[in-house]
């Protein structure tokens, strides 16, 4: 027996199980096996057929499980397939992987399937040569208005809003708008309300469908529409959309140009997609680990992680050169080597508690200059509250093991570590907001640096001054 009959006769052995997840709702590893063996012996027909019954985010799923390779395989095999859900699931190294397999004139088909924020999140990261490949197999209309978002900055509004949504001038009744939905099938098919213009296009007013429908037709729309709304600005960055749309509820929002003339709409379930990428991309960015992505490329890996490495080898030499400058008492007193790391440890981890606080506070608006001074004493009299609960546990503990000197001299020092933890911890994030730079990018490395060369530097002369070491 081959191994395509084999293949086989394990897909049709799921197929009678019920289907191809398990009780965890994941694919199960007969089925993808299935595929892999369809897609190496060549039989696109057979992956097609078992890949067909999957569900968008499924199939996405069935990318991301497979070797790169195979990626594009399965993207020619089931080019058809590759509807706009399945799109907008996909990882965005994943995405990459399946677009370079396909010919322009496929992925140009795909992109005029999608709402043009799914059409630029396709090709935006694309070479430039293979972006204009791809442009030029599309119709003019949808080129234009890829290109037209395309030149906008990077994770900004204007990348990410629709140009799809219905906008009507304010003379109009709800019988009227009603009859002018129904009558044009070009309109955009999914939205949640309409915008109302006046003659220069600019936003004046919003109606959702549920007043429309509920509305008696003969009722002007400038009787009934929401005069206040939330206009989003084309260049506003994603994060501070995302913020707009979190701290006012809303359902979708109007982008506008610099002219203030509508150009676009944004909708909630973009933005929740934009909360998720930028709580995921602070997690990264706080160790120096990239965009931890486990689909990322080895070498686009390796850059991103052996800077904030070898940072943080300067850094550590920092604390090296202190511990070094020591050197003749600790080698005096072995006692305080082996207490050393206790006062470095709890230092470190009292700043890393501080800062994701304080990143967080930042990221989220809740930490601004009007209440920085604030911010910063809250975050002290926390860690005056730690430190001397921490500093009497472990002065007690020295001083029965060790000394009652030795005991008070750690103690001593665990509270200023813990002090100084907490003032860098908020120091060092509302810093790198300061100079416009990402708060969260490796701010841990500069933090320990701090918590642990105070830290040694603390209990060290305070050991020298108390004259436990000559």
């Amino acid at each position: 027996m081959t191994e395509r009959d084999l293949s086989e006769l394990e897909a049709d052995a799921l197929r009678e199980d019920g289907d191809e997840l398990d009780e965890d709702n994941l694919l199960k590893p007969q089925f993808v096996n299935s595929v892999i063996g369809a897609l190496e012996s060549g039989d696109h027909a057979r992956a097609y057929e078992l890949v067909e019954p999957l569900h968008p985010a499924d199939i996405a799923d069935l990318f991301e499980l497979l070797e790169p390779g195979e990626r594009g395989r399965l993207a020619v095999a089931i080019t058809d397939l590759l509807t706009p859900e399945v799109i907008a699931e996909l990882n965005d190294y994943v995405r990459e992987d399946m677009i370079e397999a396909l010919a322009p004139g496929a992925v140009a088909d795909i992109a005029e399937q999608l709402d043009t924020d799914d059409a630029v999140q396709l090709i935006e990261d694309l070479e430039p040569a293979d972006q204009r490949a791809i442009l030029a197999e599309m119709e003019p209309e949808d080129r234009a208005a890829i290109e037209s978002a395309l030149s906008y900055p990077e994770e900004s509004a204007g990348r990410l809003m629709q140009r799809e949504l219905v906008a009507v001038p304010e003379h109009l009744t709800v019988g009227d708008l009603i009859d002018y939905l129904r009558e044009h099938d070009e309109l955009a098919t999914e939205f949640w309300e309409v915008f109302v213009v006046d003659h220069r296009h600019r936003p004046i007013g919003t109606c959702a469908l549920s007043w429309i429908l509920r509305t008696p037709r003969e009722v002007p729309l400038a009787d009934v529409m929401k005069r206040d709304q939330t206009l989003i600005p084309v260049t506003m960055d994603q994060e501070e959309v995302a913020l707009r749309f979190q701290k006012y509820a809303l359902i979708s929002a109007a982008v506008v140009d610099e002219s203030g003339r509508l150009v676009g709409q944004i909708t909630v379930d973009d933005v929740v997609h934009i909360i998720q990428e930028e709580a995921d991309e602070d997690v990264m960015l706080l160790s120096g680990a990239g965009d931890g992505d486990i689909n990322e490329p080895i070498r686009e890996a390796y850059v991103a992680r052996v800077r904030w490495l070898i940072a943080n080898l300067g850094t550590a030499l920092v604390a090296s050169f202190i511990i070094y400058l020591f050197g003749a008492a600790i080698e005096e007193l072995v006692a305080l080597a082996v207490l050393m790391p206790i006062v470095a440890s709890i230092g470190g981890n009292a700043g890393t508690q501080t800062m994701a606080v304080t990143v967080r506070a930042i990221a989220t608006n809740q930490l601004t200059r009007s209440n920085t001074r604030r911010i910063v004493w809250r975050e002290l009299r926390v860690a005056m509250l730690n430190g001397a609960t921490v500093a009497a546990l472990i002065g007690v503990a020295t001083a029965l093991i060790f000394t009652p000197l030795l005991g008070g001299v750690i103690a001593l020092a665990v509270v200023i570590n813990i002090l100084t933890a907490g003032l860098a911890g908020v120091a060092v994030p509302v810093l790198f907001d300061r100079m416009d730079q990402d708060p969260a990018v490796a701010s841990s490395v500069f933090v320990t640096m701090i918590t642990d060369s105070m830290g040694f530097f603390a209990f060290l002369s305070l050991a020298v001054a108390s004259g436990l070491v000559g």
